[in-house]
């Protein structure tokens, strides 16, 4: 029986977790991460990118299915500067890729982050997702309203 088991177990394999896509700024063991004061940021730029691209911006109600979700990761630097910004993740609507990193280039500088959300590069990384209507309009998760019901 001993056998059995030892063989089943030897079968099997462990697969670590994933590593971290984003690292969260390095604290000292006595510090923690202000998760509200990180969600407050987030918010003040995904403010700031509605108010710089107000004719892309959806009101309302999106659509039950979307056009296109792209999620875009991004790096700002102490002054709100982007250091760099990608696509994440999309359905492969580059249309709305190019819109939502457009939108992102246009809020251009950001609001700074609080100091104590940098990295040891003086960097935070974030990401943001743009939910697309068919008209290409989008709201940012941050602010979005919850989806239509039904498929018109």
């Amino acid at each position: 029986m001993l056998a059995l088991l030892l063989g089943t177990a030897a079968g099997c394999t462990v697969t670590p977790p994933p590593k971290p896509l984003f690292s969260l700024p390095a604290t000292a063991p006595s510090q923690r991460l202000d998760t509200a004061a990180l969600e407050q940021y987030r918010q003040r730029v995904a403010q700031r990118i509605l108010e710089r691209s107000p004719s892309s911006v959806l009101h309302g109600t999106p659509q039950a299915m979307l056009r296109s979700v792209v999620v875009v990761a991004f790096t700002v630097d102490g002054n709100g500067q982007i250091v760099s910004s990608s696509v994440y993740r999309s359905n492969g609507d580059s249309g709305a890729e190019r819109i939502a990193l457009a939108a992102l280039r246009r809020a251009a500088p950001l609001p700074q982050p609080p100091p104590d959300l940098l990295d040891g590069r003086g960097h935070l990384e974030l990401l943001e997702d743009w939910l697309f209507n068919n008209n290409g309009k989008f709201q940012l998760r941050e602010f979005a309203l919850p989806q239509a019901t039904t498929i018109d």
